[in-house]
């Protein structure tokens, strides 16, 4: 059903179709306010675009190299390193954290935070000379679970005043970004797509396997460290910028395959930005105009993305 439906939309219609949801989302009961309303809403536009960019480029990338299709970025530790940082900062500086380190100084230090982690594992597990990757996933899931039992360890220490505002961080947002913080996203995310772009073919051949990789001349180890090495700069960027997505890597990338019709990087890249930024688009507009800020950006995606893993778990089981 899902097949027969998808052959039919056009593939550019997803980039009208967002277009359309961006126009709705800065003109409706805006009453064009150019001096207030509509600049902020740029704002957040803004971080949407950059938010959803990394989120399809990392994921599809990540499930390209693992082989895997329920896999994302996430699996690897990054956003428990990021809820970790900031349960830190509250619980040893309190509420003044916010002010010492203000929303920039936050931000760059989350995203050194994170790729220094990501440093550090790699050449652990790259140290010898070997493919590591499937280690790699298994500790970066355990390391998940050890850094998000030490943070909830870590949040039991706070008042309740405190922990109000790590809920906030631990929730997907586009009011918190700063003009600057988007300025400098923008650029370095530019920066890796760029690189990326220049490999895409390579990727190409990744998605065949390990072995046909090879086979094919491809320098599989290089290319597997040089594609782990931006899928960080892009989540670290990602949760510092909005915070946890969870389980949305997962959903934009089947999506992405459903309407591409192909593995090709190409095609399958700009398709799944394209869907990832409507998602933000279209959960910022029930927030903001159906449920009246009763509920939050994060809580609709993850719940969303949360019910298409569920169901794409038990498709894959059943026919297994």
């Amino acid at each position: 059903m899902m097949s027969a439906l998808t052959a039919r939309v056009p593939r550019h219609a997803v980039w009208v179709l967002v277009l359309a949801l961006a126009t709705a989302f800065l003109f409706v009961r805006s009453g064009f306010d150019f001096g207030y309303v509509i600049p902020k809403r740029m704002a957040r536009l803004a971080a949407m675009l950059i938010g959803g960019v990394c989120i399809a480029w990392s994921s599809i990338a990540f499930q390209t190299i693992t082989g895997n299709r329920i896999l994302t970025p996430a699996i690897m530790g990054y956003e428990a390193i990021y809820l970790l940082l900031q349960s830190l900062l509250i619980l040893f500086m309190g509420t003044q954290s916010l002010v010492v380190l203000g929303a920039n100084g936050n931000f760059f230090l989350s995203v050194l935070l994170m790729l220094g982690y990501s440093w550090v594992i790699h050449r652990w597990l790259f140290r010898d000379g070997r493919n590591n990757v499937y280690l790699l996933l298994l500790l970066g899931l355990v390391l998940t679970m050890v850094i998000g039992t030490f943070t909830q360890f870590v949040q039991l220490k706070v008042s309740p005043g405190e922990f109000s505002i790590l809920l906030g961080f631990s929730q997907a947002s586009f009011g918190r970004a700063e003009p600057g913080q988007l300025l400098t996203s923008a650029i370095v995310v530019a920066a890796v797509c760029l690189a990326g772009v220049k490999t895409l073919p390579t990727l190409d051949v990744l998605s065949l396997g390990r072995d046909q990789a090879i086979s094919l001349g491809v320098d599989y180890q290089r290319t597997v460290r040089l594609y782990l090495a931006l899928i960080a700069v892009l989540v670290a960027v990602s949760t510092s910028l909005l915070g946890p997505t969870a389980f949305m890597g997962i959903f934009v990338a089947n999506m992405t395959y459903a309407l591409a019709r192909t593995f090709r990087h190409r095609i399958t890249l700009p398709i799944g930005c394209a869907i990832a930024v409507g998602m933000f688009i279209l959960a910022q507009l029930a927030v903001e105009h159906v449920f009246n800020y009763r509920t939050t950006v994060g809580i609709l995606v993850n719940l969303v993305c949360g019910v298409w893993f569920l169901a794409l778990m038990l498709r894959t089981r059943g026919t297994a």
